[in-house]
């Protein structure tokens, strides 16, 4: 078994290669990655690495050759357009490798929000599908790390965070729980054709996060609804599912995920 998984120095990346070696030997994992120079890590843990440039197609070929399973994670590239011909050029070549199972990190919960990524995911997951490879869509929730453009900082200091009005709730998870779930899915057979939507099991609120702030912190902070306020976040918010939830990833890692309570502790120093 060749498991080939792109973007492999990403964080997410990086951290499934992790979770892997926990489960399967490093000869059967191989790291794709747009610079082979700044991967010596993978290579001194015994795994294969090959360049893969998602803008470079005759580099793909080579890239997943041999591959029993090929795990594409969605471009980065700010421009959907751009993202979704980089999705293509990775599809096409999969299909000329005649890769085994083809798996992508796609967004939880498609449909249900207006924002163009949306329609992306949704148009590389039919792309996929179209190859006749048997395939697995990997819908991940919003990583809870979000919370850092809020300014809990100084929300703590404040003792008041602000927020745009709303009844927000959020289905969160971090990428280690989302790595953990996906080596899984990776290393074991009967995935195939199947959608997971990896999101948090509860959805929490800014209640929730005013009272984990003050369980680690001893400090009180008011949630304060001011629709003056100005950060880009909760227009992106606003446009796509923040609050459906799925017992899929816990089924798989198989236990809870990570609370908010120690995300927050794991993201701050408090």
């Amino acid at each position: 078994m060749s498991i080939v998984i792109t973007g492999a120095n990403g964080k997410l990346g990086s951290l499934i290669i992790n979770e892997l070696l926990q489960i399967i030997s490093a000869d059967q994992i191989v790291a794709c990655v747009r610079n082979p120079d700044k991967a010596e890590v993978f290579v001194k843990q015994g795994i294969e690495v090959r360049l893969c440039d998602y803008d470079q197609p005759e580099s793909l070929g080579q890239a997943f050759a041999g591959a029993s399973k090929l795990l594409i994670i969605s471009s980065s590239n700010q421009d959907d357009t751009i993202r979704f011909r980089q999705h293509a050029h990775v599809i096409e070549a999969a299909k000329k490798a005649k890769v085994g199972h083809l798996l992508f990190t796609s967004f939880a919960f498609l449909g249900a929000g207006d924002i163009a990524p949306s329609h992306l995911y949704l148009a590389t997951e039919h792309a996929i599908q179209t190859t006749g490879i048997p395939y697995t869509f990997l819908r991940n929730s919003l990583y809870t790390d979000f919370v850092g453009v809020l300014g809990l900082e100084a929300a703590l200091a404040t003792g008041e965070l602000r927020i745009y009005p709303g009844e927000w709730k959020f289905n969160t998870v971090t990428r280690h729980d989302l790595a953990q779930g996906i080596a899984v899915v990776l290393s074991q057979p009967g995935h195939e054709n199947k959608t997971y939507e990896l999101t948090a099991p509860r959805s929490w609120t800014f209640d929730d996060l005013k009272t984990a702030l003050y369980e680690l912190s001893g400090k009180s902070v008011h949630v304060r609804q001011d629709p003056q306020i100005q950060n880009w976040i909760y227009g992106f918010l606003s446009k796509i599912d923040t609050s459906s939830t799925s017992t899929d990833l816990e089924k798989l890692i198989g236990g809870p995920v990570t609370s908010l309570k120690e995300s927050l502790k794991q993201m701050m120093a408090i």
